[in-house]
C-alpha cells in the first residue's frame, strides 16, 4: 500500500505510540499479528518487553505534576521508560522499519507524557527517508507531536517545538468559537502567535481532530456543516500553521466504532456520482469546499494577507498576493460589497460554490475590473457563507 501510495505522490504519516503499550487487563490479550501480552504483568513477548522496561505502577491524579503525567499511567495503559537505552532502541528500530517501508514521517500521539529529551534521542537517530521509495537524499522524516497545551499546562508545546512540528490546539478552540458566533471574526486578521499560538512554523493546525471532535465545547465538525466550511475555508486561506484536512466517520456517541459489517470488518468507503461518501463515512476531504480550498492554498503559496477588510463586525475578505481573494460573511444579514482583490482584470469562477470545468464556471463568478475591485455579494442564507476565487480559476 505505502509503494503505490508514494508512486502517484500521495505520503503516509504513521501515528505512533512511543509512551505506552496495552492498558491493564487481568490475563492474556491477543494483538497483531498472532502475537500475545499479559499487559498486567508488563509482559509483551512479541517485542519482548518485561517489567524491567515500565515505569512502575501508578495513575495520573495531578495533572499539574510533571512526574506523573510523564512517568505514571495514562488511563491504565503501561507506561514505557524512555529513559532506557533498550526501550529507546526498541522503538528507534519500530520507527526505522516503517521509514524502510516507505514512511514519509510520524505523528507521535502522547508526546508530553514522554519528556523531550528522551524523545529528542529517539529522533536524532531514525534514518533518512527511503530513496527507493522516491525521496531525495538526506530527507528526514517529517514529525508531528500530540503536546495537549491550552496555555495553562504544566507540560508546554514549547519544551517539543524544536524537535518537531506540535499541534496547536488553541487554533481549534479559537477558530470554532469565532465561526460560531462567540467572537467576530474581524478578530482574525491578526491570527497566529498574537493569540498565544506556536510560530507558525511549528504549528500543526487543523479545524478538528479525531479526539477533539468528540469533546464539545468551541469546537467545529461536520455536524455543523456551514460553519465548519467557512472554519477550513479560513484555515485553508491564512498563512498560519501546516495545515491538515480533517476525514472522518459519523458518529452519534464518543466511542462509536467506524463503519462496519455484521462481522466487525470495517467498511471501505462508497461514494455518489458527485464522489461524496456514503455508507457511513463522511470524508471531509472530499467536500468540493474543501479540496477547492486545497487548490486554492496551492495556488497562492509564497504570498502574504493583504487588503484586508471588515465591516467591524462578522464580514471579512483579503488577498493572498496578487494570486488569490477570499470573502466571509458570518453576519445574519447580506454581504454587498465592492472590494479591491488585487487581482488582474477578469472573470474567476467561484470555487466554493463551483469550479472552473472545460473553460466554463459551474456556479458563481466574480468580474473583477481594470483597477481590480469586484462585487462582492454573499447572502446571508447561502449554503457555505464563504467566496473565493484564485488565478488558477480564471477563465
Amino acid at each position: 500500500m505505502v509503494r503505490r501510495c508514494n508512486a502517484v505522490g500521495v505520503r503516509i504519516y504513521v501515528d505512533v505510540l512511543l509512551n505506552h503499550m496495552a492498558a491493564s487487563y487481568d490475563g492474556v490479550v491477543s494483538g497483531t499479528g498472532g502475537s500475545i501480552a499479559y499487559p498486567n504483568a508488563k509482559y509483551f513477548p512479541a517485542v519482548p518487553y518485561t517489567e524491567q522496561d515500565f515505569h512502575s505502577t501508578c495513575d495520573i491524579q495531578d495533572w499539574n505534576d510533571r512526574f506523573q503525567v510523564q512517568n505514571c499511567e495514562l488511563v491504565c495503559l503501561k507506561d514505557l521508560d524512555q529513559t532506557s537505552d533498550r526501550v529507546r532502541a526498541k522503538l528507534l528500530g519500530f520507527l526505522n522499519h516503517l521509514i524502510e517501508l516507505g514512511a514519509a514521517g510520524f505523528r507521535v500521539d502522547a508526546a508530553k507524557h514522554v519528556p523531550a529529551k528522551d524523545l529528542k534521542l529517539i529522533y536524532e537517530s531514525m534514518h533518512d527517508l527511503n530513496i527507493a521509495h522516491g525521496f531525495a537524499r538526506n530527507t528526514r522524516p517529517f514529525v508531528y507531536q500530540e503536546v495537549v497545551d491550552y496555555g495553562f499546562e504544566q507540560i508546554s508545546k514549547y519544551e517539543y517545538s524544536p524537535l518537531g512540528a506540535v499541534t496547536e490546539f488553541r487554533f481549534s478552540e479559537e477558530i470554532g468559537g469565532a465561526f460560531r458566533g462567540y467572537n467576530q471574526i474581524k478578530w482574525l486578521r491578526n491570527w497566529g502567535p498574537e493569540w498565544s499560538f506556536l510560530p507558525s512554523e511549528h504549528a500543526f493546525v487543523f479545524v478538528d481532530n479525531h479526539d477533539n471532535q468528540r469533546d464539545g465545547g468551541n469546537v467545529l465538525t461536520y455536524k455543523n456543516a456551514k460553519q465548519y466550511k467557512m472554519a477550513t475555508a479560513f484555515a485553508l486561506a491564512y498563512p498560519y500553521g501546516i495545515t491538515r484536512v480533517m476525514s472522518s466517520f459519523d458518529f452519534q456517541d464518543r466511542d462509536q466504532a467506524p463503519p462496519a459489517d455484521e462481522n466487525e470488518q470495517i467498511l471501505s468507503p462508497e461514494f455518489d456520482a458527485d464522489g461524496a461518501c456514503v455508507n457511513g463515512w463522511v470524508c471531509e476531504h472530499r467536500w468540493r469546499q474543501i479540496y477547492n480550498m486545497v487548490g486554492f492554498k496551492n495556488a497562492v503559496r509564497g504570498t502574504d494577507v493583504s487588503n484586508w477588510w471588515d465591516n467591524d463586525d462578522n464580514q471579512i475578505a483579503f488577498c493572498r498576493g496578487n494570486r488569490g481573494f477570499i470573502a466571509f460573511n458570518g453576519n445574519s444579514w447580506d454581504m454587498k460589497e465592492r472590494l479591491y482583490t488585487c487581482l488582474p482584470a477578469g472573470v474567476y469562477c467561484d470555487v466554493i460554490s463551483g469550479a472552473l470545468v472545460n473553460g466554463k464556471c459551474t456556479s458563481k463568478t466574480v468580474v473583477v475590473d481594470d483597477w481590480g475591485y469586484a462585487d462582492i455579494n454573499l447572502g446571508a442564507n447561502e449554503f457555505d457563507g464563504v467566496l473565493a476565487v484564485h488565478v488558477n480559476a480564471k477563465l
